[in-house]
Formats: C-alpha cells, sequence, structure tokens
C-alpha cells in the first residue's frame, strides 16, 4: 500500500497559477524563484514531495520548506525568503558616529597633508585611533565598510558642492539699484516705440579678460562622411597669448561699443570710455552698469570723469552680483559660438576675428532684456 502523504492540498487559483507557470518558465527570473514556482505546481498537480526532489535534483527538505510555507503563509511568501535576524552587528551605534564625526572633519585638521578624506585614508585613521577612542571593535574596519557607514549617514566627505557667500552688506540696495535701471531701460523702450528720443544712454559693460590665441601644430581636418563625422585636430597647440575683450551693450538699441587690447588697466579703460563718449551726441548721459573692477574706480578714471561732468553715472554690481550684470549673457553667447574651438596664427588675427563678429553683431543688433524680479518693479 502506497505511503499517504498527511499534508494538506495546494489549492491554486486561476491567477496563482497563471503566475506560478510563468515564473517557472522565465529565463530572466532568479534561479530560486523558477525552481519554487515548479515545485508548488507539481505539489498542487499531486506529486508527492520525493517525486518533486527527484525531479529538481534535490533534497526533501528543501521541498518541504517551500511547500509548508505555500500551505502556512501563501504561494506568493512561499516565493520569497523569510526574513531572517543575520548575523549580531559587531559595530555598535556609538563607533558608526565616531567614524561619521571623524568624516565630518578635514584630515588636515588631524594632522594629514590631505584636504579631503579617501576611504583607504579614513580607514586606515580609524584602524590607528580606534583602541584609544574605546572602539576596539574597529580595529580590522575597511574602506567598503567605511563606504557603508557613510553612505548610510549620507555623509560624502570626498565631493566638494560650492556655494557663493554673500559678503557685500549693502548686497540688497545694490541689486535694487541696478534693477531699477533695467525699469527704467523698459520705460524708454516703451516711451521710444511713441517717438520721443530718449536723453539718456544706458550701457552695460564688462571685461572679459584672457582670451587665449591658440595656434594649431598641424592643419584642422574636415568631417568626411562615412569616415569621421567630425573635425579631426591635433591635440597639441601653440600659446600666442591672451587678448582682453572690453565691452558695453547699449541697453536700449543693442549695439555693442568694444575694443579688444592687450590688458585692462586704467587706461584702457579711460580710452574705452572715450570711445563711448565721442558716439553719443553731446549733453546725454550715459548710465553704466559696471563691476567693482579696481580699474572702475581708479585715481586715473576719476580724473577722466572729472573732466566729463554731468556725462557719466556709474551703476555698481554688489560684489559677487556680477550675473545681475546682462554683459554676462552677451560673454556667454560669445563662448558658444564665436570663440568655441577657435584656433588662431596669433594674436593679432584673434582680435581681428572678434572685432568682425562685434561688427556682425552690430549689423544686426540684438536687445537683451533683463526678467528676474523686473515684473515686481513694473508693478509698484
Amino acid at each position: 500500500m502506497p505511503f499517504a502523504s498527511q499534508k494538506a492540498a495546494l489549492v491554486l487559483s486561476e491567477e496563482q497559477r497563471g503566475m506560478l507557470t510563468k515564473l517557472s518558465r522565465a529565463r530572466n527570473q532568479p534561479r530560486r524563484l523558477v525552481e519554487r514556482s515548479g515545485m508548488l505546481l507539481a505539489f498542487a498537480d499531486g506529486e508527492t514531495v520525493s517525486a518533486i526532489a527527484r525531479q529538481f535534483r534535490t533534497n526533501r527538505p528543501r521541498v518541504e520548506r517551500c511547500v509548508n510555507k505555500a500551505l502556512e503563509v501563501g504561494v506568493q511568501a512561499a516565493l520569497d525568503d523569510l526574513p531572517r535576524s543575520g548575523k549580531p552587528a559587531t559595530i555598535s551605534v556609538e563607533a558608526r558616529a565616531w567614524v561619521v564625526s571623524l568624516a565630518c572633519q578635514k584630515p588636515s585638521e588631524l594632522g594629514y597633508p590631505h584636504e579631503m578624506w579617501t576611504t583607504t585614508l579614513l580607514a586606515q585613521h580609524v584602524r590607528r585611533h580606534c583602541h584609544a577612542a574605546g572602539f576596539p571593535a574597529l580595529e580590522r574596519l575597511g574602506r567598503g565598510t567605511v563606504s557603508k557607514i557613510l553612505t548610510k549617514s549620507q555623509v560624502r566627505p570626498h565631493k566638494i558642492s560650492y556655494y557663493l557667500e554673500r559678503r557685500d552688506p549693502d548686497f540688497e540696495a545694490k541689486m535694487a539699484q541696478v534693477l531699477v535701471v533695467y525699469r527704467q531701460v523698459e520705460l524708454l523702450r516703451q516711451r521710444g516705440a511713441s517717438g520721443d528720443q530718449p536723453m539718456v544712454a544706458i550701457m552695460s559693460y564688462d571685461e572679459k579678460p584672457g582670451i587665449q590665441a591658440l595656434g594649431t601644430t598641424a592643419p584642422d581636418r574636415p568631417p568626411v562622411p562615412g569616415v569621421h563625422p567630425t573635425v579631426g585636430r591635433d591635440h597639441e597647440y601653440v600659446r600666442h597669448g591672451t587678448v582682453t575683450l572690453m565691452a558695453g551693450i547699449d541697453l536700449l538699441t543693442g549695439h555693442v561699443h568694444a575694443c579688444v587690447v592687450e590688458r585692462h588697466r586704467s587706461r584702457e579703460f579711460v580710452a574705452f570710455l572715450a570711445t563711448v563718449d565721442s558716439a553719443h551726441p553731446p549733453g546725454i548721459l550715459i548710465r553704466i552698469i559696471l563691476d567693482n573692477h579696481s580699474a572702475h574706480i581708479s585715481k586715473e578714471t576719476r580724473a577722466y570723469l572729472a573732466t566729463k561732468p554731468g556725462r557719466f553715472e556709474f551703476i555698481f554690481t554688489p560684489k559677487h552680483g556680477s550675473w545681475l550684470n546682462i554683459i554676462e549673457s552677451f560673454f556667454a553667447k560669445m563662448a558658444h559660438t564665436v570663440l568655441r574651438g577657435i584656433r588662431a596664427s596669433s594674436k593679432a588675427e584673434l582680435k581681428s576675428r572678434i572685432q568682425q563678429w562685434i561688427a556682425d553683431i552690430n549689423a544686426a543688433p540684438v536687445v537683451f532684456r533683463w526678467r528676474y524680479k523686473l515684473a515686481e518693479l513694473m508693478v509698484a
């Protein structure tokens, strides 16, 4: 007489049978899921535990555990591993907190030449000082465990996130002055539409120094369809020096006043002001938004302004507030277009090409508009 199983029958719903059948035939699922699905299907179809063990080339206890879980807690739970206690933690909460506190200090503060931690360096420091700190369990700490501790605490001492601290106590007041000028520009544009000529010229000015004149050591190779899609360029280059672009945008017309110079000292700035002065009719106030560069407030500059009383008015952006100057958008456009990948055989060639680009811009001026917080001022 055959042995009669005392286990309860496993009754599967259509949905459960379909899920188990799909898993038992899957090729992209973990092996344990495929195997357990097949065991449960076989038991539900009346197969004995011994026959199922032979079919899957395993032992009876393994099949017993899978079937018993399905009968006790359900089919879905039988496919997954039940939670276990795991290995007892050997590193205490206090020890982990000590490691995190070390990571929040600079290595240089602890006598190392390094500016930032690496997991290897931090693990070495912990192993070296754990007994003195009262955490002997850390004497074999590895860099991998350090990485896990720091990740769980959301500390990344090997990374730097930059921020900009406002060091100008009058930042808000100076920003408001600049924004008021931009509001005036909008009002003058609206008035200009009715035919009235403004008696003020408003300009956004800055310098773009350090534009490199880099020359090639071999001719560039043009793209060839089907061979290489990009320009080919030898990675070596020749330095011919740098030039500075001094530029100011007329915010009403979009005209760019510019000159390319070797340096940007007070004398070059005064020469630029003289150029702007000659470009505007007498009696018009020239209001210029600019930063706090030393050449803008030097003795030589103030001496020139004294010879032109009532002609120029400077509106200074706050310290670390160069983003308030519209000219920065113009320089960004320049960097992404004409200066991108530029090569020149000399500084003279670089100057010529920049001046040609400025001439092209002035042939079809683009009026730059300021939007940030301007609507609030317009309402006020």
